[in-house]
């Protein structure tokens, strides 16, 4: 049953034409006020309630894809999804790239530093000093292009919470941002001030891959049209960068009671990734274990090529590689969990792979010896002689490879796979409140692979008996 969902997730089309059918929509994870997630789980901004208000109003439902900016725009490239909306400044350079909306948004890059900080008050007093920003923006451009003729380093991040960290940990002294993020950001409390007056204002604009949904983009436009019209439009705009942009209780025990509910899901999301991930990694390691061991000269090759391919190769590349490239390439959709638990199977199957080749190894061969002869076949030898004992040596080994599967969750945020991690970067992105909130994640984490830890001892103690 599994098995047949992850199949159908893998075939669907994103492409939505009728009247009333649902468009999937890639967004970015942190990036307040246009789109976070809320106490509810619900990803909420100016973004968000915007497209769904189009929606609305043109007749169409919206699939929210929350990715993280690159990956929002390489899944619109390789048609993983129909649009992204996430605060995208129109430029030229994209215009090759991508079909754009009216502008629905008209920003402008600000410089901003901590508080406290008396001595930076313009381009100028960053000479010799390193500036934070986020990849792919135009705050990064602008810094970017302005940081040879004021001499400073420019350093980039994935998301704007952990940009604004790195001021905060005095590694940088400044960052570069669009002004609404930083409007919201100082709202909330995050400690900043802005420095300098606006610069390079440029629209945003709803995307659609070069070429293709011209539908959706002209019904995009056409609702924008009608909300402006109605008052609508100011009213979402005001309700997050107005007076009502207000602040909830951050306290720690008040973060805890607040994003208890988001934090479990996060959590769950995390180990049915794990559980199902290893399920298949055991399967996988079984075969290329016996592989690794065989006899046939092919197919000690073909598991050491498995082996060495996923052992051999970062996790996170392995994740874009299959999510992205392979589904652009052949053509289909592929969904964010399906490209999850496939990652972490192969890459943790090449794992237990060697686990398995040493459990198998570690048995002595005088079994194999004896078993062959009193006339017993090598694959029934392997099954009911040297398998059972090898598994108890294994057993050990095999959780310590759930423990690290577990942990290894942690990169598939880059999908948008709302696991523990994930749901931690998000709730930072709204509250900026990343101290407590890491805290409050690493102590889940620490519980749940504390008590894995001590049942792998555990069993190790009773197999030693």
């Amino acid at each position: 049953m599994l098995v047949a969902g992850l199949g159908t997730a893998m075939l669907t089309s994103p492409q939505a034409k009728a009247e009333g059918e649902t468009y999937t929509v890639a967004t970015d994870t942190t990036f307040a006020p246009f789109e976070f997630q809320d106490k509810q789980g619900k990803f909420v901004g100016i973004d968000m309630d915007l497209i769904r208000a189009i929606g609305a109003d043109q007749g169409f439902n919206v699939d929210i894809k929350p990715l993280g900016f690159d990956a929002a725009l390489q899944a619109v490239q390789a048609n993983q999804v129909d649009g992204v909306i996430a605060g995208m400044s129109i430029t030229d350079e994209r215009k090759k790239v991508f079909d754009f909306s009216e502008p629905y948004f008209e920003s402008g890059i600000q410089m901003a530093v901590l508080k406290s900080n008396d001595e930076i008050k313009s381009y100028a007093d960053l000479r010799g000093k390193r500036v934070a920003v986020k990849n792919g923006t135009q705050g990064s451009d602008f810094a970017n292009s302005i940081k040879d003729e004021y001499g400073f380093e420019v350093v980039s991040f994935a998301d704007s919470s952990t940009m604004f960290d790195e001021v905060k940990t005095g590694n940088s002294v400044a960052v570069f941002e669009d002004y609404p993020v930083l409007l919201y950001g100082i709202a909330q409390g995050n400690g900043f001030k802005t420095v300098t007056p606006k610069e390079d204002p440029t629209g945003y604009g709803f995307a659609v891959n070069k070429g293709q949904n011209a539908e959706l983009l002209q019904k995009f436009n056409t609702g924008l049209n009608n909300l402006k019209a109605s008052g609508e439009y100011d009213k979402i705009v005001s309700s997050y960068l107005g007076e009502a942009a207000t602040t909830d209780d951050n306290s720690f025990i008040g973060l805890i009671k607040s994003t208890f509910p988001m934090l479990m899901a996060g959590l769950k999301m995390t180990l049915i990734l794990t559980v199902v991930s290893i399920f298949f990694a055991l399967i996988l390691g079984v075969i290329f274990g016996l592989f690794r061991v065989s006899r046939s000269i092919w197919l000690r090759a073909i598991g050491t090529t498995f082996v060495d391919i996923f052992r051999g190769t970062p996790l996170l590349v392995q994740a874009f590689f299959i999510y992205f490239g392979i589904p652009s390439t052949l053509g289909f959709q592929m969904s964010a969990l399906t490209a999850g638990i496939i990652t972490l199977s192969l890459n943790a199957g090449a794992y237990m792979t060697e686990i398995v080749r040493g459990g198998i190894q570690s048995v002595d061969k005088g079994q194999m010896e004896a078993s062959r002869s009193l006339g017993i076949g090598y694959l029934p030898t392997m099954r009911r002689v040297i398998l059972p004992q090898a598994i108890r040596t294994m057993i050990p080994s095999y959780i310590n490879q759930f423990v690290i599967t577990l942990k290894d969750t942690s990169i598939l945020s880059v999908l948008g796979i709302a696991e523990l991690t994930q749901s931690g970067r998000i709730i930072i992105a709204g509250n900026y409140k990343a101290f407590e909130m890491w805290l409050i994640v690493g102590i889940i984490y620490f519980v749940v692979i504390m008590a894995l830890t001590k049942l792998s001892d555990r069993l190790e103690r009773r197999m030693v008996k």
